[in-house]
């Protein structure tokens, strides 16, 4: 959810948003679509697809316990490493 004070998307940042949440979990392979959790607030390419588990659950979440994330042994930059592969071989020729 975006605050009242951020600066609207450019078109470049809602493109970018709208490939990431249209791809699987970056954590567990939860089909799409995705959440995209910003690393840092603000900074949207540095989106990362997850499911709403990865992101939000109590247990598995990000924002939760993180269990999904210790036993796949997968940080925020592991799983934006996934995410930026996925658009790049979606993108691939």
């Amino acid at each position: 959810m975006r605050s009242k004070n951020s600066k609207p998307l450019t078109a470049a940042e809602e493109a970018h948003l709208k490939a990431v949440k249209d791809l699987p979990c970056s954590v567990c392979d939860a089909p799409r679509p995705s959440h995209a959790h910003h690393i840092n607030q603000g900074q949207h390419f540095t989106a990362v697809a997850l499911c709403k588990d990865c992101h939000q659950g109590s247990f598995n979440g990000w924002h939760g316990q993180k269990r999904m994330w210790l036993i796949k042994k997968m940080d925020e930059l592991a799983a934006l490493n996934v995410t930026l592969r996925r658009l790049n071989e979606r993108n691939a020729p």
